[in-house]
């Protein structure tokens, strides 16, 4: 380096020439990297923050029965009732007809007439939703029936859909403040100790019914319009069995 030379009173000072500056060409590799990183940190963030509640409730959700511990009460259920008797009883029975060699057994045998015994699932909550599930009406002397609910606020207020083997019907109902009221219903044969499949899908006011397959009929009403949640269902002292439970959240 040069100290410089001096003119008049003044000294200049020479400098050496100099590079342009490198630093960020070799750098730009890492900033890529670093975006990489950030955006892998944020995805991790929204995961954790959604938690296995958050994708519980969009796309299809089959209940895996066959993860329950045969003659303990259904994992991820709690149990209610509507109306009068005493409560449900729900356990895991061994059923060698059922989908995995397992099912959710109601088997209670109180026979107060009006006594709705609820299996509520806890993970979902929703009001679009479809759900379908296969039931078996075991015995029963006042009723033999399975059927499912949606939109359940709580045991007194809840659409449901059942059908009776003792009565050959499919009936669709509103359950406001413990009172049931019918709203659509249809005849055909459910046969007893045979499984059947049965279907209640809420679009808005829209309510779509099928039973083994096939569309059964339709109903509107727009009493309950929020999100609740989904449970199995029997009435009376009817011993019913469920397996093959689908459920899918709609837009």
């Amino acid at each position: 380096m040069s100290c410089g030379t001096t003119t008049g009173t003044s000294t200049i000072y020479e400098l050496p020439a100099s590079k342009p500056f490198s630093g960020f060409e070799s750098l730009s590799p890492n900033f890529a990297s670093i975006r990489r990183i950030f955006a892998a940190i944020v995805l991790a963030c929204v995961v954790a923050c959604a938690g296995p509640a958050g994708f519980a409730q969009t796309g299809a959700i089959m209940i895996a029965i066959d993860k329950m511990a045969p003659g303990a009460a259904p994992a991820d259920f709690e149990f209610a009732r509507t109306g009068q008797g005493g409560p449900g009883q729900w356990a895991v029975a061994a059923d060698a007809s059922a989908a995995t060699g397992l099912a959710i057994e109601q088997t209670s045998t109180d026979r107060t007439d009006y006594r709705f015994p609820l299996a509520i699932y806890r993970p979902v909550s929703a009001s679009n939703v479809d759900v379908t599930v296969r039931f078996k009406a075991v015995a029963g002397k006042v009723d033999q029936a399975g059927g499912v609910a949606v939109r359940l606020i709580d045991a007194d207020n809840y659409y449901v859909v059942r059908a009776n083997a003792l009565e050959d019907n499919v009936r669709f109902y509103r359950v406001v403040k413990g009172r049931r009221e019918e709203l659509e219903g249809a005849n055909t044969k459910v046969r007893a100790n045979e499984w059947h499949q049965l279907g209640l899908r809420a679009e808005g006011q829209r309510f779509t019914i099928t039973f083994d397959g096939k569309q059964l009929f339709t109903a509107t009403d727009r009493t309950i319009v929020g999100a609740g949640k989904v449970a199995l269902w029997t009435k009376a002292d009817s011993v019913t069995r469920f397996d093959r439970i689908e459920i899918r959240t709609l837009p």
